[in-house]
């Protein structure tokens, strides 16, 4: 068992997560503009936060073109023109590669999280996304302090163990299981299945987002949400798992994408 004092910092997230849960629910909820504009607003935010670690000058004609990029192409995503957002994310190339990074990185997570809450089973599908995001984080911070033991990327993040991962995996698992079975009434192998899947995607982009950190020199991508640093900080894991629950939802068509493997090929 770890000493009280070095759970201070899961008491900074739970207080984060206390008001942040709240407003992205709500926004999430009802949808439209309130869910679209917490989008584009993030998606700025990354951008900002990217450039700013990599030192580029924000403060000139050239930074507000690095901050309008994420917000027209998320515009371009709400409009549903996805091959006009392809061509409009890779001209951001042309800014040099170093600073297309955060531009594309944002975009394609940003832009993932448009296209899911578009579809008929939008809200349950955000829902179970975030839902598997935030039970992997929680689930590897509690069970890695409780447990302790073997580091899962000692050179990436030391603080990180295999007990951590596996019960960020067990996690997401049951509560991405339990959220479809309770919020549809229908009882899903998939919906567990893929809530384990998204947690390695969660972890997966932690890892990534670690190992930038590391190259850069910095502990923390910001200082914008105690307990948890900047938005790369938060975001880092929903980056990865976003798209890849929306490459599932075009597999999966019509169907919602927890539901891939039961309909996909029928």
């Amino acid at each position: 068992m770890k000493p009280f004092s070095e759970w201070s910092e899961l008491h900074k997230r739970l207080a984060s997560s206390l008001v942040l849960i709240p407003i992205a629910i709500f926004c999430l909820w009802y949808g439209g503009w309130f869910y679209n504009g917490l989008i584009l607003l993030v998606m700025v935010g990354l951008v900002w936060e990217g450039e700013t670690l990599l030192q580029q000058p924000l403060k000139s004609w050239r930074g507000a073109l690095f901050l309008l990029w994420p917000l027209a192409a998320g515009l371009i995503a709400i409009k549903g023109d996805f091959l006009e957002l392809l061509y409009f994310s890779m001209s951001a190339s042309l800014f040099g590669f170093r600073p297309w990074g955060p531009i594309i990185i944002s975009i394609i997570g940003g832009s993932s999280l448009l296209f899911l809450r578009t579809r008929a089973e939008g809200l349950m599908e955000v829902f179970l996304v975030l839902g598997a995001v935030i039970a992997s984080d929680s689930g590897a911070y509690i069970v890695g302090r409780l447990v302790g033991g073997p580091k899962l990327a000692p050179y990436i993040s030391p603080g990180k163990t295999i007990s951590g991962s596996i019960g960020g995996i067990v996690t997401a698992f049951l509560f991405s299981g339990l959220l479809i079975g309770w919020g549809t009434g229908e009882w899903s192998v998939q919906a567990f299945f893929w809530g384990g899947v998204l947690s390695l995607a969660t972890q997966t982009g932690d890892l990534m987002e670690s190992a930038f950190k590391r190259r850069i020199g910095v502990k923390d991508s910001g200082t914008l949400i105690p307990g948890h640093g900047g938005l790369l900080d938060r975001f880092d894991g929903l980056l990865v798992a976003a798209p890849l629950a929306a490459c599932l939802a075009l597999l999966s068509g019509e169907h919602p994408f927890w539901q891939l493997g039961l309909h996909f090929g029928q």
